[in-house]
C-alpha cells in the first residue's frame, strides 16, 4: 500500500528534513516501521482533522539502512547553476511530509517522532506551512492547479515496471523558495499575471503565454505530445517578525526525471538563457531528493523481484524483531 502521498489539500503542514547520526541507524528503522501507528495514535485524537505522514528515504541514509538495491530513481539532488539563478542542493536522510487540518496535530507527531530520534538526528531544516487562503501563496496566485487527480495523479507520482522491486513507490523533491515580496509587490498586476502566465483574481491561464512565464517553463510535454505531470502538495511559510516569506516546494512523481526536467527548464532554461521569471522574485535555499517507498517496505523491509498485484510491493507479512 502506498504512503498516503493523495489528499485534499491540507490546511496546516510540517516538513522536516533530518540527518541520522552515524551508528543510529537501528534507531531510525524502527522509527520508520512505526511512524504509521504513531500518526494512527496522534491522529485518533481528532479523526476528522485527517493526520498523515509521509517518509521519504535519502540516497546516503538508503546505503546505511538497507543491504538491498538502490531504486533505480534515487540518486544526491543535483543542483543547477543557469546564467543567473542557482538551485543548491542541500544534504538529507530523512523527509517527514506532514499534514493534517490543523497545526496542532502536526506539532504533536512531528513531537513524538523527534522524541523517538533524540539524540540520533540532526535537524536539517524545520518549515511549518500553513494554507494562504483560497489555496494561494505569498505572491497571490493560487498555487497548484494543474495537479492531475484520480487514476491520472496515482499514474503520475506511482513506480511501476521500470523498476518492479520499487513498484508502488514514488519520489518527492523539495526546495525552500525565499520571495522577495517588495520587488514582487513593486510590479502592476498585469506584469505578475506575465510572469507566473495566469490571472491573479480567476486563476485562468493567460491566452498570450510568455514563453519564460512560470506556467509555460514547468509544462513538460514528451515528443509524441504527451504532457509529463506531477503532484505538488505546495505549501505556504513566513516569519513577518523576520522579514521572512516563502513558498516550500514539495513535488512527487514516479520518475524524479520529470521533475528534474522542470527544474533545468526552470534555473537553465530551454534554451539556455530563457530561465523562470518567478526566479528573479524567488530564491531557492534548499534542494533535496528522496524515495519514498511503501508502508510496508517502511514495517518490512524485503523487496521482491516482481510488483504485487495491487501495484504496491510484494512484502511479506512477518515484520522485523525489533529486539
Amino acid at each position: 500500500m502506498i504512503q498516503e502521498v493523495l489528499r485534499e489539500p491540507a490546511k496546516a503542514a510540517i516538513f522536516l528534513v533530518l540527518d541520522v547520526r552515524p551508528g543510529s541507524e537501528d534507531t531510525a528503522r524502527d522509527l520508520l516501521a512505526d511512524v504509521a501507528g504513531l500518526t494512527r495514535a496522534v491522529g485518533f485524537r481528532v479523526p476528522d482533522d485527517r493526520l498523515s505522514c509521509v517518509v521519504g528515504i535519502g540516497t546516503s541514509l538508503w546505503h546505511r539502512l538497507y543491504r538491498l538495491p538502490v531504486p533505480r530513481g534515487l540518486h544526491p539532488f543535483r543542483g543547477l547553476s543557469g546564467a543567473k539563478h542557482t538551485a543548491p542542493a542541500t544534504h538529507g536522510d530523512l523527509l517527514f511530509h506532514v499534514r493534517a487540518s490543523s497545526l496542532d496535530l502536526c506539532f504533536e507527531l512531528v513531537r513524538q517522532v523527534m522524541r523517538r530520534l533524540a539524540g540520533h538526528v540532526n535537524v536539517r531544516d524545520e518549515v511549518q506551512g500553513f494554507k494562504y487562503f483560497d489555496e494561494r501563496d505569498l505572491l497571490g496566485f493560487v498555487d497548484g492547479t494543474e495537479n492531475p487527480s484520480g487514476h491520472a495523479a496515482v499514474a503520475a507520482i506511482t513506480i511501476g515496471d521500470e523498476d518492479p522491486a520499487y513498484a508502488g513507490g514514488s519520489y518527492v523533491i523539495v526546495q525552500k523558495y525565499l520571495h522577495d515580496l517588495d520587488a514582487w509587490q513593486a510590479l502592476p498586476v498585469a506584469e505578475q499575471e506575465r510572469v507566473i502566465g495566469r490571472q491573479k483574481l480567476s486563476d485562468i491561464e493567460l491566452a498570450d503565454q510568455p514563453v519564460n512565464s512560470h506556467v509555460a517553463v514547468n509544462t513538460i510535454v514528451d515528443a509524441d505530445g504527451t504532457e509529463r505531470q506531477i503532484v505538488r502538495e505546495n505549501m505556504a511559510f513566513g516569519s513577518p517578525g523576520a522579514d521572512e516569506f516563502g513558498t516550500y516546494f514539495i513535488g512527487y512523481a514516479g520518475t524524479p526525471e520529470v521533475i528534474e526536467r522542470m527544474l533545468h527548464r526552470m534555473f537553465v532554461g530551454e534554451p539556455p538563457g530563457n530561465h523562470d521569471r518567478i526566479l528573479d522574485f524567488s530564491t531557492a535555499v534548499t534542494g533535496s531528493l528522496f524515495f519514498v517507498p511503501t508502508a510496508e517496505f517502511l514495517e518490512s523491509p524485503t523487496p521482491t523481484q516482481s510488483a504485487a498485484s495491487d501495484g504496491s510491493l510484494g512484502i511479506g507479512s512477518l515484520r522485523r524483531s525489533r529486539t
